[in-house]
């Protein structure tokens, strides 16, 4: 089989690999790349008023009096981001919402639910478990490289072909 065959086949095959993970992979890739832009994927962020100075007991008090956290331990919390330069704490919880608080304070600023690490599941295919995130996604973006470099290859061919054809006909 020519080179050229073979290269269209693999080329082709391989899209309809790529084809349902890059439908996932591409629409959310913008969206996190836009989430600062976007308030629909992840809240903007507040100032405070000061140098921190909110204890974590303090803290779990005031996410505790917020209905939309729904915290009511630690166990109930994902993460907290501390930012001592805008006075800002943020706490996100388990259940997907964003509560951002005065780090001298404790005044709570905003409640919003934050899209952004769902979307960046999706993104990487953890939301789908470690089979399609490695059997899958993985896979997929292998073969997007090779997809890529194929396309290099089909997109530079017939100029080689012409570049070659020219060289034939001028030197006789």
């Amino acid at each position: 089989m020519r080179l050229s065959l073979l290269n269209r086949r693999v080329h082709h095959w391989l899209s309809l690999v790529v084809m349902l993970p890059l439908l996932v992979v591409a629409p959310t890739g913008v969206l996190l790349q836009l989430k600062k832009q976007l308030t629909w994927v992840q809240p903007p962020e507040h100032r405070g008023s000061g140098a921190p100075a909110l204890a974590l007991p303090a803290l779990l008090d005031t996410l505790r009096t917020v209905p939309e956290a729904a915290i009511a331990s630690w166990d109930d919390v994902d993460r907290v981001d501390v930012r001592p330069g805008k006075s800002l704490v943020k706490v996100t919880t388990k259940n997907r919402h964003e509560v951002q608080l005065d780090a001298a304070t404790g005044r709570v600023m905003q409640v919003a639910y934050r899209r952004s690490d769902l979307i960046e599941s999706l993104h990487d295919g953890s939301f789908f478990g470690d089979g399609a995130r490695y059997g899958l996604f993985t896979v997929s973006g292998v073969a997007l490289f090779v997809l890529w470099f194929t396309g290099v290859i089909l997109f530079v061919q017939p100029y080689v072909v012409k570049a070659r054809k020219k060289r034939r006909h001028g030197l006789r």
